[in-house]
């Protein structure tokens, strides 16, 4: 009588990288998941509440194909936050042109991309981490001012550019706080025209009027 074989053993686990998924790098689409993801996730959980591997699990890849694409997670919220503040980063655009009306129009273009409701959600989420953890702020505070100051500031003909724009900018943050972030009323009930027309002539002189 021929004995029994003895049952074949599974093949051993291998190490290392996990095997190819459609997450994988050269997946079509991996990256702007990844992003998508990072930017959803940091919207609804604030920085603190977000990690790398819930990233992964809402792109549907490998956390290490995060790190793969952008690092750190401090490098993950810099690109997620850019991602949120392109609808802001068109600021200087609406202060170029004629010297004339420029605070108005910078006023007008900010309080803008806060009314809209799909913009006003993770800007107020970025805003929280910001001023709840150092490193959000860092990451927050180099791109303002890379994207946003330092283009306006090339535009403006007057002294102290620099400081000019960070006055202007300072003046609708904080209004922005008060209205968006703290809902302080009357500041949280007022028509973004109303605020536009006192804020407008306070902005234009920062920008525009050499004397300051």
């Amino acid at each position: 009588m021929t004995p029994a074989l003895p049952s074949e053993s599974p093949a051993p686990r291998r190490r290392g990288r996990p095997p190819r998924t459609e997450g994988a790098a050269d997946a079509p689409g991996a990256r702007d998941r990844i992003l998508a993801a990072a930017r959803n996730e940091f919207a609804e959980r604030g920085y603190d509440k977000t990690s790398i591997r819930g990233i992964a699990k809402a792109a549907g890849v490998d956390p290490a194909l995060v790190h793969h694409y952008f690092g750190t997670k401090d490098q993950v919220f810099g690109a997620a936050v850019e991602l949120i503040l392109a609808p802001a980063m068109g600021a200087p655009d609406a202060v170029h042109g004629s010297r004339e009306g420029a605070g108005e129009r910078m006023a007008r273009f900010i309080f803008g991309v806060w009314e809209n409701p799909v913009t006003r959600l993770p800007l107020l989420a970025v805003m929280r981490s910001a001023l709840t953890n150092e490193a959000a702020a860092a990451v927050l505070r180099g791109l303002i001012e890379r994207r946003l100051l330092l283009r306006m500031a090339e535009e403006l003909d007057v002294p102290d550019p620099e400081f000019r724009a960070q006055l202007a900018a300072g003046h609708i943050i904080g209004i922005a706080m008060l209205r968006y972030v703290i809902g302080m009323e009357p500041m949280a009930s007022a028509s973004v025209d109303d605020i536009v027309a006192v804020v407008g002539p306070t902005l234009q002189r920062y920008l525009t009027d050499d004397t300051i």
